[in-house]
């Protein structure tokens, strides 16, 4: 009889007080229309991971913004939300305004760079303060946070 060998070890790394160690690597947007979308992510230079049609009814096309370690999914049967409805998800950059004019330069719309700094915060530069934003066809809203310095607390303790 064949068999397989299972374990109820961990496979990557060991399981702490924080938990078992998990990574957020896709986040799903909800689109209208996939072929419009996809021209979109395509345009901003990001790498297409995958397009794969299943079927009439399901379908995945995935990209990846340069040097991210998330990528973003849409497509048909991926999610029953509103397209249009993902809002804030931030776009880390070292230099906004040449984010900025790189997207501009690609034919997107994006607002003037701001900066919102709170009360208390008198730390010099603009690192996580300035930010600027840009939507999807479909009006997924997307925000650029320039980060130069980052906090302490970044790193995860075993």
């Amino acid at each position: 009889m064949a068999g397989t060998d299972v374990s109820s070890e961990a496979t990557s790394g060991t399981q702490t007080a924080l938990g078992v160690d998990m990574n957020l690597e896709v986040v799903t947007l909800p689109v209208s229309d996939v072929d419009r979308a996809k021209s979109f992510y395509e345009s901003l230079g990001w790498r297409l991971d995958i397009d794969l049609v299943v079927s009439d009814d399901v379908r995945t096309v995935q990209f990846t913004p340069p040097h991210s370690q998330c990528s973003i999914q849409f497509g048909k049967g991926r999610t029953t939300a509103e397209p249009g409805s993902a809002q804030a998800m931030i776009l880390v950059v070292e230099d906004i305004d040449a984010a900025r004019d790189d997207l501009i330069s690609r034919g997107v719309d994006v607002s003037e760079v701001h900066e919102a700094r709170p009360p208390g915060f008198d730390s010099p530069g603009r690192s996580y303060f300035a930010r600027a934003s840009f939507s999807d066809p479909d009006g997924n809203a997307w925000e650029l946070q320039e980060i130069t310095t980052r906090l302490p607390g970044r790193e995860w303790e075993d």
